[in-house]
């Protein structure tokens, strides 16, 4: 299937590893030009090596902390200016602290809005005007279940990418006829080296404690990074022209077996 991303410039936030970097592999194979963006330079290094390993277009890596607004505009234009032109911009970052509503203060809940909710804002704002002037544009912003499901074990992360879906269903309104689409990715627990190392950090065995948050999905198991990357290419696609303002959920079918207190999600997470 031609999903038409030949030459389509990409920028991708949170690109240096797990679901980030595997969206930017699977943008590379189809054909688009990647430019990646996140914090640790090393990490950033081995994942523009990885995206070279299948991309038919250019490939561009750069240090940056989306949390820094004035970064985040000098990325994007610089971006835009090397490559010609910005077509699509997959919005990644942390996730905030795991715990119940409870647990924090509003302290907390301002530093959550501060790291998840404003850089994603931030990061489609600016990147919007090279959208609307090619007439063609995709935005997508990698959340994380809670933006489709509520779980009281993930307050923090339930309030900022609730956020985040009415704010990517109001831009959708306002952009449509830009021909900008505008959609949520939903993903539930996905087996990245991250949260394999998460859950050995808490001292529990890695093949174990996956396997029991996989057993309470309709599919026996956790997501793998390439699955969720598969439904953002296409999204990203000429091919869903006609899909904007949609929350995807890709939990395995978790959602309609109940509710499970089972989850391993980092403090600090890139997409």
């Amino acid at each position: 299937m031609d999903l038409g991303l030949t030459d389509k410039v990409a920028l991708i936030a949170g690109g240096s590893s797990g679901i980030g970097l595997a969206i930017a592999r699977e943008l590379a194979a189809e054909g688009a030009h990647i430019a990646l963006g996140a914090r640790d330079p090393a990490r950033l290094a081995e994942a523009e090596r990885l995206v070279k390993e299948t991309a038919r277009g250019r490939v561009h890596a750069t240090g940056v902390d989306i949390t820094d607004s004035a970064a985040t505009t000098r990325w994007i234009e610089e971006v835009a200016t090397a490559f010609g032109a910005l077509h699509i911009v997959v919005a990644g970052g942390p996730t905030p602290p795991t715990g119940p509503a409870a647990a924090f203060a509003p302290a907390d809940y301002r530093a959550a809005v501060d790291t998840v909710l404003l850089p994603a804002v931030d990061l489609a704002l600016t990147a919007l005007p090279h959208l609307r002037a090619g007439r063609w544009g995709r935005i997508l912003f990698v959340a994380s279940e809670t933006a489709a499901v509520p779980n009281s074990g993930l307050a923090l992360s339930g309030v900022t990418r609730a956020a985040i879906v009415r704010f990517a269903q109001a831009l959708a309104a306002d952009t449509g006829r830009d021909g900008v689409t505008v959609n949520v990715l939903a993903p539930a627990a996905t087996h990245t080296p991250l949260l394999e190392r998460v859950v050995a950090q808490r001292g529990d065995d890695v093949a174990t404690a996956l396997a029991a948050v996989g057993a309470h999905t309709a599919l026996g198991r956790i997501a793998r990074p390439e699955e969720i990357a598969a439904a953002a290419a296409f999204l990203a696609s000429t091919r869903a022209g006609y899909i904007t303002g949609t929350v995807q959920l890709i939990d395995g079918g978790a959602s309609v077996l109940g509710a499970s207190a089972t989850h391993y999600v980092p403090r600090e997470q890139t997409c």
